[in-house]
């Protein structure tokens, strides 16, 4: 089972990641921009006001539709989407219901696909 805590931890672990200062949120510096890998996901709870953050499920990026259905399809206790994600790389993810291993390992990816090759060749080659 995983948290917030968790999400910080190993996000903020990654070269060059930055957390948000006004939302849970992380990202990483690519051409200039911020680019954004894992956030909280923000839920409409009622029609026409504002969405309300959820802190059990992290929006993450993936690298393209084909993970994103392949994601969803594996395992709908921990991945689920909604029609505002519809056409965006990214899955929902149920944190009580992932473990740490999983869920680092769906970060780093992430991360990967938002941050300039030579940082992911660095770190890949630091690991190794």
């Amino acid at each position: 089972m995983a948290d917030q805590a968790d999400v910080r931890r190993i996000a903020l672990a990654l070269p060059e990641t930055r957390e948000a200062e006004d939302h849970f949120g992380f990202s990483v510096t690519n051409k200039g921009k911020q680019k954004g890998f894992a956030w909280a996901w923000n839920e409409r709870v009622e029609p026409k006001k504002p969405r309300v953050p959820r802190p059990t499920v992290v929006a993450v990026r993936v690298a393209n539709q084909s993970e994103k259905e392949l994601l969803l399809a594996s395992d709908t206790e921990k991945f689920f989407t909604e029609a505002h994600y519809n056409g965006f790389p990214a899955v929902l993810v149920r944190l009580p219901a992932i473990d740490v291993d999983e869920l680092a390992e769906l970060i780093i990816d992430a991360w990967r696909s938002q941050a300039p090759r030579a940082l992911v060749q660095s770190y890949d080659e630091r690991r190794a």
